[in-house]
């Protein structure tokens, strides 16, 4: 799976605090592409509360 941040992240945070093993937030929205594989449950959690929708999971 390939997880990506869009321009239109906002850095709110809600990523990082559902799930810090894969996100955390700089300017926007970072992904630990090596933690992806053991966190898809909170990969998709994230995805799902990102009120911008710019978590990309393919």
């Amino acid at each position: 799976m390939s997880v990506k941040v869009n321009d239109s992240c906002i850095a709110c945070g809600a990523c990082e605090s559902i799930c810090d093993a894969v996100f955390s937030i700089a300017d926007k929205a970072e992904v630990n592409e090596s933690a992806v594989a053991d966190n898809m449950d909170c990969v998709k959690e994230a995805a799902s509360a990102c009120p911008v929708s710019a978590i990309e999971v393919e």
